[in-house]
């Protein structure tokens, strides 16, 4: 005689379906993911008393942000109304509005491009930007010297050799009025091709054109060393710099080829700054 069981039978789980917990799940941790950036944003500003707020030295749009801000909550919205045409098996409404969201996608980022823009342009990177007037005088020494570096190597019609070896760090940043052996090695065939280029401009058979560039660049690298010097001396302040940069710039014979130096700016904290804001508009992204 056989006996049938009426005992309830028993799920483990939540009684909701997997996917609608799988999407409660994401929220949660989306929620505690950015309440921990938003948090630690708080706690870095509210302990940084000179946080840069000024959207002229910072570079950043707050109507591209809030831009984007509605941007997100439109897509959001279409989402659903496609969910919806889907549930209803009306696909093409669910396509047509998912073809909204990825356009709606393209122009979010094409905003953030934006944004990111200027602070390219005005190097406003990590690690990057000056936060004192000796920093920020250092810094176009350094790039203005590269241009210097760069215009003779051009003009020698020669590459530098290739290092086989990683370059380590400390080879890749000098810092002001300081060199040793690695550095000056590094620097010596420039110095080489600068020579050969002095030689070259006292030839007495030099056609017009090349003596007219060679004597631009000249002028240019005397002009650099002049300023180095000064810098070092700490003999030139930030706003005798900019206005030295500025006559430089527009300067029709080599005035071009500093477009690599940028304005001279100091922002205190600005490097945690600039750290924060690519961690939290990049995860946002």
């Amino acid at each position: 005689m056989s006996h049938e069981s009426n005992s309830p039978q028993y799920r483990m789980g939540l009684p909701i379906p997997h996917s609608k917990l799988g999407m409660w799940l994401f929220l949660g941790t989306e929620i505690m993911f950015f309440s921990a950036f938003i948090g630690a944003y708080i706690v870095l500003r509210a302990g940084s008393p000179g946080w840069p707020v000024d959207a002229e030295v910072t570079h950043i749009r707050v109507w591209a942000g809030g831009l984007n801000t509605f941007v997100l909550i439109l897509s959001s919205y279409f989402v659903v109304i496609a969910l919806e045409g889907m549930k209803a098996d009306n696909f093409a409404k669910a396509r047509r509005y998912l073809f909204l969201v990825l356009l709606l996608a393209c122009v979010f980022l094409g905003i953030k491009a934006y944004e990111y823009s200027g602070k390219f342009a005005y190097d406003i990177l990590p690690g990057h930007i000056p936060e004192t007037p000796q920093m920020a005088i250092d810094k176009s020494m350094r790039e203005m010297k590269q241009v210097v570096n760069n215009r003779t190597i051009a003009l020698a019609n020669t590459k530098v050799p290739e290092k086989t070896e990683p370059i380590k760090p400390e080879e890749s940043v000098e810092l002001s009025g300081v060199t040793d052996e690695k550095t000056e090695a590094l620097e010596t065939p420039v110095e080489e091709y600068r020579q050969q280029l002095q030689t070259e401009l006292e030839s007495p058979d030099l056609p017009a054109a090349r003596k007219k560039e060679l004597t631009a660049f000249f002028a240019l690298d005397n002009k650099y060393r002049e300023l180095n010097k000064r810098a070092l001396d700490e003999s030139i302040t930030l706003p005798e710099m900019n206005q030295e940069l500025e006559t430089l710039k527009k300067n029709p014979e080599y005035g071009a080829f500093l477009a690599p130096v940028h304005h001279l700016q100091p922002i205190i904290f600005g490097n945690l700054f600039a750290s924060v804001y690519f961690l939290l508009t990049g995860f946002h992204a």
